[in-house]
């Protein structure tokens, strides 16, 4: 059943799916797609790269190489399952890396939304500077105090969260854990009124307890 699970996740979102979902992030903020790279991985997991950049379509050759290291969009997929016990787990990493006036931030919600994540850990980093007219370096070009003021109420009614800043470095990191959990969105191929309640309550547990430990970032249990 735990391979069953990773085949079917593994199939939901392949690389057309995550390139998709990744075409439409670039679209939103207002950048232009100038290279695709997308692969299935096997036995499982997928990744794509697009290298964006701001405005209309640059020409291919030396200019496309310029922007490899400034804007790009990557996802990368990492289906798993504990080798002891009926969890599966499904983590997807996406790094969005901007230059000029594109910024990730507006997304947010799409992101969330697009994968229906349980946990979610964001980190937003503002590097190097720019220059006013009159040749003052700024270091902070926009006004960004939590990650989570980018993100809709209703979506953060949804979520416990937990900021992490430092403001002197422009470093910001939110992690958020889903509030409720309902064990059938949990159940693949099995009805929850198929087990008795104590079989439930340990699967709840154990499903808790595994929630707990990824938000907190270590082993705890």
């Amino acid at each position: 059943e735990q391979k069953d699970y990773i085949a079917y996740i593994d199939e939901q979102y392949n690389s057309d799916r995550l390139t998709k979902i990744l075409t439409n992030l670039t679209d939103m903020i207002g950048a232009q797609v100038l290279n695709i790279s997308q692969q299935d991985y096997e036995p499982q997991g997928a990744s794509v790269t697009l290298l964006i950049a701001e405005g209309s379509m640059i020409p291919a050759g030396k200019t496309q190489v310029a922007h490899l290291d400034k804007s790009h969009v990557t996802v990368h997929t990492y289906p798993e399952y504990h080798p002891e016990t009926c969890l599966a787990t499904f983590r997807v990493d996406i790094d969005v890396a901007t230059c000029g006036e594109i910024t990730p931030l507006s997304t947010l919600d799409y992101l969330i939304g697009s994968f229906d994540s349980d946990i979610i850990t964001m980190d937003y980093r503002v590097r190097g500077f720019t220059r006013s007219v009159n040749g003052e370096k700024l270091f902070m070009d926009h006004r960004v105090t939590s990650i989570q003021d980018y993100i809709d109420q209703r979506t953060l009614e949804r979520y416990d969260a937990v900021d992490i800043n430092v403001y002197e470095a422009n470093l910001f990191h939110t992690k958020m854990m889903l509030k409720e959990v309902d064990l059938q969105n949990y159940l693949f191929n099995t009805d929850i009124y198929e087990l008795p309640p104590k079989k439930r309550l340990d699967i709840m547990n154990s499903l808790r307890r595994e929630m707990i430990e990824i938000f907190s970032g270590r082993n705890i249990y």
